[in-house]
C-alpha cells in the first residue's frame, strides 16, 4: 500500500494544487478509478493494464 501512496504521489499529485479538500477527495478518486484501477501497467499482470488483463481473461473465457 504505500508504493501506491508513493506513485501516486510522483506520477500526479505534485504536479496538482486543490483548494479545497473536497476537490483533492475527488481528484484522488477519480486517479484510483480511471487511472490506476483501469490504465496503469501493473507487474502483477504481467506488466500489462487492468483493462488488457481483463479482456484477455473474456477471451480465455470464451474460448474454453
Amino acid at each position: 500500500m504505500e508504493s501506491f501512496w508513493g506513485k501516486m504521489k510522483c506520477e500526479w499529485l505534485y504536479e496538482k494544487h486543490f483548494k479545497t479538500r473536497d476537490q483533492a477527495r475527488a481528484a484522488v478518486f477519480e486517479y484510483i478509478e480511471r487511472f490506476y484501477n483501469r490504465q496503469r501497467i501493473h507487474a502483477s499482470n504481467g506488466y500489462i493494464t487492468p483493462e488488457q488483463y481483463y479482456d484477455n481473461a473474456k477471451k480465455e473465457l470464451k474460448a474454453a
